[in-house]
């Protein structure tokens, strides 16, 4: 027998029991399918997090009040520190040559108020240097002005939505705003931003950082941003910014300083991970789609026993009817493997529409993974099967008619 006519002779097989090979490529197909789309939700949730860390900066160095060693947590947001961070501690940061700019942030929430429109929201305080280092883009007007930090002012920059909801049926800039007691004039308006790690920018207003410590009656930092030369320069400006820090505050190493590029190597690692075991997960519906194939091939070979015995009696020989068993549980396997992948394709274009702001997408190398883990599923369940067929006697099997 010539490979085309095992081939032939596996097809016509699988098409004398279609109600057993729609079972089969069903369980196959549902295995891929759900495979795919949480391949492809693991994979993109890991592309969007490290987007938004990336988009945060270029060469970005953190350093935040506190060691979280000191408290066995994540350094604290809000609240008591060993030592407060203070804008002279950020201006002493320029001695390092690997600094390239700075930018001191103050946060704090206010009510915010125009011709009797009210709203809570929070206040940002930051220098002109903050539109560098965080990459913001402008939708009208201007940054903060450049100006020494401790130098307070009564400008403000607001994002898009205080924009819309404040001045509404007018142009914000140059407009005044009442922030608790105090006025500012709108000198610009952000671009749309969004959600950018917890910060919405949309709903924020920047304000000088000497104003917004005025306005909170506190001189100390929430965080102060760095932006180095280049990303050899970030790694050596983690340790030149430590020195200097430490030597300000009498030796205690009392901050936490963290590189963008860790942050991102650490979400994509673990994000990877956590796609790779849910893949995993979501593959043992393939292992139960085997088992079934197995167990169809097994019933298969019993109702064909006489077909065999007189296909060995012509001459067939034992790799002949190994092949084609295993050709048939391969034809099956593909089948739903690609019935799958359609059904996956569906899926993850349904999520698409339901959440527009979350890209969604399937890796080429997950689909191609999907497709060989479906078709070495059916030829791994199919082995005991065809190895049955192909080990029957032509007489024994002729005399079971």
């Amino acid at each position: 027998m010539l490979q085309r006519d095992l081939l032939i002779q596996a097809v016509k097989a699988i098409r004398t029991q279609p109600l057993r090979a729609a079972l089969i490529i069903l369980a196959m197909s549902i295995g891929v399918a759900a495979v795919n789309v949480l391949t492809a939700l693991g994979d993109s949730a890991r592309r969007y997090v490290v987007h938004e860390f990336e988009s945060l900066g270029t060469h970005l160095v953190i350093v935040l009040p506190g060691r979280n060693e000191t408290t066995g947590g994540h350094p604290p947001l809000f609240g008591e520190t060993p030592r407060d961070l203070t804008l002279d501690d950020a201006a002493a940061l320029f001695r390092s040559r690997q600094v390239a700019a700075i930018a001191p942030v103050s946060i704090g929430s206010a009510p915010v108020s125009v011709a009797g429109l009210e709203r809570e929201t929070n206040i940002m305080g930051s220098t002109h240097s903050l539109l560098r280092v965080r990459h913001l883009a402008m939708a009208q007007g201007v940054f903060l002005p450049e100006a020494e930090a401790d130098k307070e002012m009564p400008v403000c920059v607001i994002g898009k939505k205080i924009a819309d909801e404040l001045f509404a049926r007018r142009k914000a800039v140059g407009e005044w705003l009442r922030i608790n007691d105090r006025r500012f004039r709108v000198v610009g308006v952000l671009a749309k931003e969004g959600q950018s790690i917890g910060t919405g920018f949309d709903e924020l207003v920047i304000v000088p950082v000497a104003s917004a410590q005025a306005l909170f009656d506190s001189h100390s930092l929430f965080r102060i941003l760095i932006e180095a030369h280049s990303e050899a320069a970030m790694h050596k400006a983690v340790d030149e910014v430590r020195a200097i820090i430490k030597l300000r505050h009498e030796g205690e190493d009392d901050v936490t300083i963290i590189t963008q590029d860790s942050v991102v190597n650490t979400f994509d690692k673990i994000l990877t991970a956590l796609t790779l075991t849910v893949a995993g997960i979501a593959a043992v519906s393939l292992a139960v789609a085997g088992v079934l194939v197995m167990n169809v091939m097994l019933v298969s070979v019993s109702q064909r026993t006489a077909e065999i015995g007189l296909l060995k009696a012509l001459g067939a020989t034992r790799g002949q009817l190994l092949r084609w068993f295993l050709g048939e549980a391969a034809l099956l396997s593909l089948a739903g493997a690609l019935c799958g992948s359609l059904l996956g394709r569906i899926g993850i274009e349904a999520l698409q529409w339901w959440f527009p702001n979350f890209p969604v997408a399937l890796p080429a190398w997950a689909m191609l993974a999907a497709l060989a883990v479906a078709l070495a599923t059916g030829l791994v369940f199919g082995v005991m099967p065809a190895r049955k067929a192909a080990a029957l006697e032509p007489v024994a099997a002729l005399s079971r008619r």
